[in-house]
Order: structure tokens, then sequence, then C-alpha cells
């Protein structure tokens, strides 16, 4: 029999059906003061855990005021600003040491650095035949649905998939970390192979080389890099290797951790949260929306007509008619996000030396731009800045990434971020997560089969 993969008229049929009796009065969230989305009627996240792992800091208490300031992000209470300033200007990766600095809670002297990136190498294989076996059949034209089925393959090359003591957790998600970027490359080389009819290349991963180097090494067929490509790749992986517990990825790491599963399945969840464009994917939304702009907007460097565009996309008149300015504006942050503060240098250097300087000018005048159009049109004063996903996508291309891979890229850093999660979740608590939800259906007498009517 062969697979269902169409929707017939029943099933739209049934479909209105489950619609009409699932509605729920939206009056009832207020009556009842539901925080929809786990947050208030200012925006403000409902406390439901607490973290060591990373901060994130908006605003300030003015005269007893809350008041909007310059975005800050802290990892284990260090500010990334220092973080990242502190390898660059020694002129080294960043990936593994935020890694530790991330899972261990302290910075690594460095033997104790050494020592971890020789052993994250060590973790750097899969078992035999796995390219062939799994990552090569039936790929997907999602990555991420890719990384997902692989990760929970892999559960069953593991005699200890089930123990969740946290000595075998450690060595299951140091393991993870480490295959990362080798499952979401070889996902897109066999994708790009056989759906798209390119050449295949599978390169094995050099030992001698960073997580960042390793990623341009084994996508591009001569295996060559500049050392700036593989420093501003490492830098966009730490930027997002984590960002505060409440982000919908590391929430779900800590909700299913707290069930008592594998680490296979609660990685494979936050993978799942990820995957969606409400979180992952903005990025390629920022990517496909600038394309849009150059085919539409005449003269990049006129103000007026760019404005104009913003004002059509607002009023859900241009690119997808969702009324939005991707890459602008944040959950958390409104007068800056750290991440896109500390990118902007480096897409400049790297927009020169790929030659697309006009495409820099072109989104250094829509973050200029789109605060004021967005203040006007929608009497939004907070401040609406640009976030680390308005220049990230623009990174990559530059990086020649594929959009296929952009958000396997996020899911390569964030692993750090959701072990790190996983970890806590395990060392200090014991209770399932389950929050609250109010029954508002009325109640219903059984009606016998006999006596229903259609």
């Amino acid at each position: 029999m062969a697979f269902k993969n169409t929707v017939t008229p029943e099933i739209e049929k049934l479909t209105e059906l489950c619609k009409e009796n699932s509605q729920i009065d939206l009056s009832l969230y207020g009556k009842y003061d539901v925080k929809r989305g786990l947050r208030d009627i200012n925006g403000n996240g409902v406390l439901a855990g607490l973290t060591e792992i990373s901060e994130i800091n908006s605003f300030k208490n003015v005269n007893g005021v809350k008041t909007p300031c310059e975005g800050k992000l802290y990892y284990r209470g260090i500010d990334v600003e220092d973080l990242t300033k502190g390898f660059l200007s020694e002129k080294r990766m960043g990936f593994e040491e935020t890694t530790y600095l991330l899972l261990f809670g302290t910075l690594p002297t460095s033997d104790e650095l050494k020592s971890f990136q020789e052993l994250l190498r060590s973790q750097q294989s899969l078992p035999k035949n796995f390219v062939r076996d799994v990552v090569m059949k039936a790929p997907s034209r999602d990555m991420m649905n890719t990384l997902s089925r692989s990760v929970l393959t892999l559960y069953s090359y593991d005699p200890m998939a089930d123990d969740i003591s946290l000595p075998n957790v450690m060595r299951q998600c140091l393991n993870l970390i480490a295959v990362f970027p080798m499952l979401s490359v070889y996902g897109y080389q066999a994708y790009n192979h056989y759906t798209k009819g390119k050449s295949l290349y599978i390169h094995n991963p050099d030992k001698k080389l960073s997580t960042a180097e390793n990623i341009l090494r084994m996508l591009r067929p001569d295996k060559k890099y500049t050392q700036f490509e593989a420093t501003i790749l490492d830098l966009a992986l730490v930027l997002h290797m984590e960002h505060g517990g409440g982000n919908n990825s590391s929430f779900t790491t800590h909700v299913v951790t707290s069930s008592g599963t594998d680490t296979y399945s609660a990685i494979a969840a936050a993978l799942g949260s990820l995957k969606g464009p409400k979180h992952g994917g903005a990025n390629i939304k920022v990517v496909n929306m600038f394309a849009d702009m150059k085919k539409n907007v005449h003269d990049w460097e006129d103000e007026d007509e760019v404005s104009e565009y913003l004002k059509a996309l607002l009023h859900k008149e241009a690119f997808d008619k969702r009324g939005l300015i991707y890459g602008m504006g944040h959950a958390v942050y409104s007068i800056s996000d750290p991440r896109a503060n500390l990118f902007k240098g480096f897409v400049e250097r790297l927009a020169k030396e790929k030659g697309r300087e006009n495409d820099y000018k072109l989104y250094s005048l829509v973050e200029k731009l789109a605060p004021k159009v967005i203040a006007e049109e929608r009497h939004i004063y907070k401040g609406v800045s640009a976030n680390v996903d308005f220049y990230s996508g623009f990174v990559y291309s530059m990086l020649e990434l594929p959009t296929e891979l952009f958000t396997p890229m996020f899911a390569t850093a964030r692993i750090v971020g959701w072990s790190a999660h996983r970890m806590e979740e395990l060392i200090n608590t014991n209770k399932i997560i389950r929050p609250a939800y109010m029954a508002v259906k009325e109640k219903e007498e059984y009606v016998p089969l006999h006596e229903r009517k259609s």
C-alpha cells in the first residue's frame, strides 16, 4: 500500500470539524490571566526556573522606573563582549573555549583547554558505515530533519543510551557537540548530490583544526578557506551558542529532560523546536527578504525608496506579506542586541573581501531606517534594533554556506547550550515540568451512538 501524502477532501472536512470544535474564546485568556506564550501583557517572561548558564540584560532600574538599556549577554556571568574580545585579540578560535565555559562554569587554563580540545577531537567520529547507511539514505530537503534523524539513530548505536547518570550524559553531550558539524555538512552533501544532482564530497574532519575550520573544510570541494573566514564563522558559533534558559529550544530541553528521557530524545526535541521559523529560521527570512528588496528597489542608496519598501513590508504588501521586517526587533532586547553589535564590524570587513560592499551598504541603510519606519507605522517607540539574525544570514551567504545549512549551523552552536541546560536540569531538579492548563469546555452528556444526529 502506498504512503498517503495528499490531503483529501475527507481530511479537509475533518480538519474543519476539528477547528470548529477547538476554538477557544480569546477573552477567556484575559479573564483567567493566562500568560499566553508564557509572557505577561508587557512581554515579560513568566519565571519558570533558575539558571547559572547565561543571562540577558535589556533594562535597568532608573529611579525606580524600568528603563530600556543597551543589551548585554553573559555566559556564566562573563560579558560575551569581553569573552569574544579576549580570544579574538589573542588570535584564537573561541568555540571550544566557550563550550568549556558553558558546560563547566569556569574558563579553562591553557592546559585545560588543550586537554578539552583533544577530548572533543577524540569524539569526532561516527559509527562504522553510519554516513552510508543513515545520512545517505532518504536524504531530506530540510537539513534539520536530517539532523534529527541522525541524532535519534545514534541512540541505536549507544549501548548505554538510556543511562542518565551525569557522567554518561556528559559523554553523550560531548559526542554530539563533536559530531554535529559532520552530521550537518554530510547531510547537506547527500541532499546536494541525490536531490540536486551535484557532485558528492565527503571530507573527514582534520583533528588538528578547530570546529569552524573543519566545517569550512568539510563543506568545500577543495577544502580551502581563509583564516578570516574561519574566524568569523567561529564568532558566529560562539554568539549563537546560548541565549538564556527561556528561549524556546533551551526550554524544550529542560521540559523533555525533566521527564527522565534519554539524551538523544531530548536533543531531537530541541532540534524540532529550533527548526521552527519563529526560532531558528529567521536569518533565512532576512536573506530572502533582502533578495526581494533588491529586485524591487531600483536605487539601493535612495532612503525614500528603501523606506517605501519597508512600509510596504509592514502593510503586508511586499515579500511574504506577513507584515514583518525580518531581523529587526527582539522579544527581549530593545535598544540593541549585543550579538549584532559584535558581528557588525566583521561583516563590513568580510563584505569588502568578498566584493559585496553594496549589499553591506543596503543592510546598513535598512538597519538605520527600519526603527524609524516601525515607530511611525506601528507607533512602537520602546526601541527596535537589528538582532543577530539580521547579519548572520548575510555572513553565511558570504561564507558560501547554502541556505539549507543556516539553521543547522545555529544548531551546531546551540547544542552546547542545550547540553549545559540538560546537565543543569539533571543536577538541580527531580520534578517533571508540568504547567497547568485550565479546561474551559462546558460539560456535555454522553449520547448513545444510535441517538446521534449528523
